[in-house]
Formats: C-alpha cells, sequence, structure tokens
C-alpha cells in the first residue's frame, strides 16, 4: 500500500487484484485482533460498549471511526477504477494506510478499557 501511494492508473489496474488481497488480509487480522481483545473484557465492559456507556464510549467511538476510513477508503479505490484516476487510487492508498493506524489506536483502547476494569 506504500508503494502504491506513487503508482500511476495502470499500475494500479494491473495490481489491483494483489493490493485487495494484502488490504482485505490486513483489514481481517485487525478485526480479528480487536475481537480477541474484546472477548477478553468483562460482561460489565461489554454491556457499556454495546448500550454506548461512558466507560467503553472512546472505544465505540475509536471503533467507528476506524470503520469510516476503511468504507471511504473502499469507496474512494472504487471510484478510482471507474473514472481511471490515479490520483483518487493513490489517495484512496493513503486513506486505506490511515485506516489500519486508526485500526490500531482502537485495539489499544479496548486493551486500555480491558485493564482499567
Amino acid at each position: 500500500m506504500q508503494q502504491g501511494r506513487e503508482w500511476s492508473v495502470w499500475r494500479w489496474l494491473f495490481e489491483k487484484g494483489r493490493v485487495r488481497e494484502a488490504a482485505d488480509r490486513a483489514t481481517e487480522a485487525l478485526a480479528a485482533a480487536n475481537q480477541k481483545v474484546k472477548d477478553s473484557w468483562t460482561d460489565d465492559l461489554k454491556r457499556a460498549y454495546t448500550n454506548g456507556k461512558a466507560k467503553a464510549q472512546g472505544v465505540r467511538e475509536a471503533d467507528q471511526e476506524a470503520m469510516r476510513a476503511t468504507d471511504e477508503a473502499e469507496t474512494m479505490f472504487a471510484e478510482a477504477e471507474r473514472s481511471m484516476s490515479g490520483n483518487m487510487a493513490r489517495e484512496a492508498a493513503q486513506r486505506a494506510l490511515d485506516s489500519y493506524d486508526l485500526r490500531e489506536k482502537a485495539i489499544r483502547k479496548a486493551e486500555a478499557a480491558r485493564r482499567a476494569r
């Protein structure tokens, strides 16, 4: 994905399958790590997260922000492909990288919530 920030539209068209597979694996791995942390939460913390209570609100907001970033990156990639825009594909690559950072941030918040119990 880092390299993709510099590719032309043609390079994106040729590499998109490989990039998409790697991006999907990264997203799945981060989602699994997030779920593993949440599975270790107490029932009270799980309820607080589900109900949006202040105790887990920061985690919930971080999760939502990460999901929005992932959705935005996917939408941008689709639009870049439709319009054959190298600029948009490069922007989408950066947005995907940002979404991974946000997912990692959400995991750290979930871990902190577990430790604070």
